[in-house]
């Protein structure tokens, strides 16, 4: 006997035999989970995290297939990076889009044991190298009908190939997640089902041949005297008493032979009210006693019209204003575009797309409820002003459309903008404030623009848009020029998200002068954007960052390079302060701004300065930020004022300008707006505007900017004015890094 085969088998065995007993614990813990009806979000993040622990170094993900099968959405990875969890949430499915793109794609599992070099991750790779992910193995998840549910993937940091055991192991994840998937939709099913049978507006019960009442729903035990609550009995025979007993022997006669019926009769509620009934009887086999049941389903015919009427108008129509909703108005955008697909000559109309101005400050001034009742206000005025033959609608929030039949000139469309912005502008009285609307407004004309439904609705969205970039309260019609915009712009936003990893934000530098020794004491840091070979205007990205809410991201981006500068200048041996913007939008919840603060310390911490000079750093904020008067941005700006940063109004001027956010506000500083010193030269009032401002923030103990200058004649106005600061293309303009420090190095 060989004893060295004996023991390497026995080994195997042995090994073999615990495999078995684990995966039966796999199953036995998930069934469990799935049993007691627990949430799938729950029952997957402990399937990912048994199977981490039964693979050392994996790092477990299930991603779900969206409901139109063509994105992939997070279904739980607790020990994967967060930054790349969100980076892959609704990610499209398709072939070489990385290892669970592609698996779901072609419904085969898909082994990626370099990512670094693999097909399937060139456009995608950036995102798992830089979360450390080396390797990804991924099974597609499937039902019993054999459809893909999803995706279960396990990552390495290092490059892997797997086993065997390791290609059972992710198979054997891929069919417990199946199982939790199905289960748990299953149970939803029922859950909602039940939920759906207790609420029904109309009788249903359940009996069995005898009678006895098997299941009812509230509404049919209080509907008839011939209901026996305590016995469970409903006299069928005398609830239909009163109907014609030829249909009711008809009745009888086709359930008995196993049929369904339905017909209109009389049903007894108490021996004084008989009520006009619609019957329906489905017969049922009871497949444990192989006996027939009988579900019977009663709707009194005048409930029911009310019913009818009820769901119409929950389907087609606003709850809140009356007015026909989102549904109903592209159902009657369809139909018309059909109507004229059947003839030569097509009827023409207009769509006009409505937008309320800044509805979110009158809901967080108001309160929601109070900002519905504004919403049923302005939907009574719009109706007054719109032509009879119109179909007006709320398609969102604060969003109304309207179909306008007919050719309507521009100059009838121009009139209807104008009277409903006036007739939104007249003041309105809601929880005894008076509140006053404006709208941006766009229009789009079929067949002109577009000849589906669902262009002409997006069509007049855009030119809505357009509008509100405009300035608001105002109206545009739609053109190419709009679309083309609006494509170029939905196609920024898709690269500016990368632009960080990709490395393609740059920091400029513009000096900040002393205009009496045109020494550098300061600089302002200016975003730039520099993708596919040119650079992107920062009036063109930084709105599509702030709407996107990537803004905040870029911001800290931003405020990081800022303190590698300081400490380049400083290992110059100069000081230098520098101007860094903030967006609004880094400060409008109570998480963004802890959120400022903490990433604002960590890069400080990281500067590998032991005492960070604060002093150096100075925040331009706007105008609107201070009107928000919230008191937490408040304390956040003073303890950042207390550690010694700067606080300065940016722009100051253009917006409203009270004199009591200067007296309330954290600020030191103040920087006059361009469009104002640009001026002076052909407008005495910009001269005195500025000297108003100067001899304010004298007495206010603010010190100044003056930004934009260009000309001698503006300098020298500035000089006069004894402002300390200048800030435009007379010294320099904005700078790449290495220029501007060696523009530092040499002053003395």
């Amino acid at each position: 006997m060989d004893l060295g085969k004996t023991m390497i088998s026995a080994d195997s065995s042995a090994a073999s035999t615990f495999e078995y007993h684990s995966s039966i614990e796999r199953y036995s813990t998930i069934l469990n989970m799935v049993l007691k009806g627990l949430p799938l979000g729950e029952i997957l993040h402990a399937l990912v995290l048994i199977i981490e622990a039964q693979k050392i170094g994996t790092k477990a993900s299930v991603l779900l297939l969206s409901d139109d099968g063509k994105q992939l959405l997070s279904g739980a990875a607790p020990n994967l990076p967060n930054d790349y969890n969100e980076a892959i949430n609704g990610v499209y499915i398709g072939p070489n889009v990385g290892s669970c793109g592609t698996a779901a794609f072609i419904r085969q599992r898909v082994i990626v044991e370099d990512i670094a070099s693999h097909p399937h991750w060139k456009d995608y790779k950036a995102l798992p190298l830089k979360a450390g992910l080396m390797a990804c193995w991924s099974e597609p998840i499937f039902d019993s009908a054999s459809n893909v549910l999803g995706t279960f993937a396990m990552y390495y940091d290092t490059i892997k190939s797997p086993t065997s055991q390791d290609l059972d192991l992710i198979q054997e994840a891929a069919r417990l997640a199946s199982l939790a998937i199905e289960r748990s939709r299953s149970l939803h099913l029922q859950r909602l089902t039940s939920k759906i049978f207790d609420s029904l507006p109309i009788s249903l019960v359940i009996t069995n041949d005898k009678n006895s009442v098997l299941t009812a729903n509230p509404t049919f035990e209080n509907s008839t005297d011939y209901f026996d609550k305590e016995k469970s009995f409903f006299d069928i025979k005398g609830y239909l008493s009163q109907s014609d007993p030829q249909l009711v022997s008809t009745l009888y006669q086709t359930i008995e032979r196993g049929h369904s019926w339905k017909g209109m009769l009389k049903g007894v509620k108490t021996s004084t009210d008989i009520r006009d009934i619609e019957l329906v009887v489905t017969v049922i086999k009871d497949n444990i006693t192989q006996q027939n049941c009988y579900a019977w389903m009663i709707t009194d015919t005048t409930a029911s019209k009310m019913a009818d009427k009820l769901i119409e108008f929950q389907t087609y129509y606003d709850q809140l204003t009356g007015l026909a909703n989102r549904k109903l108005l592209f159902k009657q955008l369809e139909q018309q575009v059909a109507a004229d697909e059947n003839n030569d000559n097509a009827a023409p109309f207009c769509l006009m797309i409505l937008d309320l101005d800044h509805f979110k400050q009158v809901n967080d001034t108001l309160g929601a409820d109070h900002g519905d009742e504004v919403l049923k206000q302005v939907a009574k005025k719009i109706t007054q002003v719109l032509p009879e033959n119109s179909l007006p609608s709320r398609i969102a929030a604060d969003e109304f459309a309207v179909i306008l039949p007919g050719n309507i000139t521009n100059d009838e469309l121009s009139a209807l903008a104008l009277a409903v912005n006036g007739k939104l502008s007249e003041e309105m009285v809601v929880a005894k404030t008076i509140v006053s609307i404006t709208s941006s407004i766009g229009f789009a004309r079929y067949p002109a623009d577009a000849n589906t439904a669902e262009q002409l609705l997006n069509f007049a969205s855009q030119a809505m848009y357009s509008a509100k970039s405009n300035g608001r309260n105002c109206f545009e019609y739609f053109n190419q020029t709009i679309q083309l915009e609006t494509e170029r712009t939905a196609k920024l936003h898709y690269h500016l998200k990368n632009a960080i990893i990709l490395n393609e934000l740059e920091l400029y530098f513009q000096p900040i002068v002393d205009p009496n020794t045109t020494e550098i004491n300061k600089a302002e840091a200016l975003l730039r954007w520099h993708h596919d070979g040119q650079f992107i205007s920062p009036d063109e990205f930084i709105p599509i960052a702030e709407k996107s809410g990537l803004i905040v991201e870029i911001g800290e981006w931003v405020r990081a390079e800022v303190v590698k500068m300081i400490s380049a200048v400083q290992s110059l041996n100069k000081s230098i302060c520098f101007s860094i913007n903030v967006s609004t939008i880094e400060f409008c919840t109570n998480e963004l701004q802890n959120r400022f603060l903490q990433s604002f310390e960590k890069v400080s911490q990281s500067s590998g300065l032991s005492d960070f000079p604060y002093h150096l750093v100075t925040l331009e904020i706007t105008e609107s930020l201070m009107m928000n008067q919230q008191q937490a941005v408040y304390d956040l700006l003073a303890l950042l004022r207390k550690r010694g940063v700067n606080i300065s109004i940016d722009d100051f001027g253009t917006g409203y300008s009270s004199l009591s956010y200067l007296v309330n506000f954290p600020v030191d500083q103040i920087k006059i707006d361009k469009a104002f010193i640009q001026q002076i030269e052909t407008d005495e009032r910009h001269k005195a505007l500025i000297e108003a401002i100067v001899s304010m923030s004298n007495s206010l103990d603010l010190s100044l900017v003056a930004e934009g200058v260009e000309t001698q004649e503006q300098l020298d106005f500035i000089k006069q004015l004894k402002i300390p600061a200048v800030q435009g293309y007379y010294y320099y303009k904005p700078m790449p890094t290495d220029e501007f420090l060696a523009i530092i190095s040499q002053q003395e």
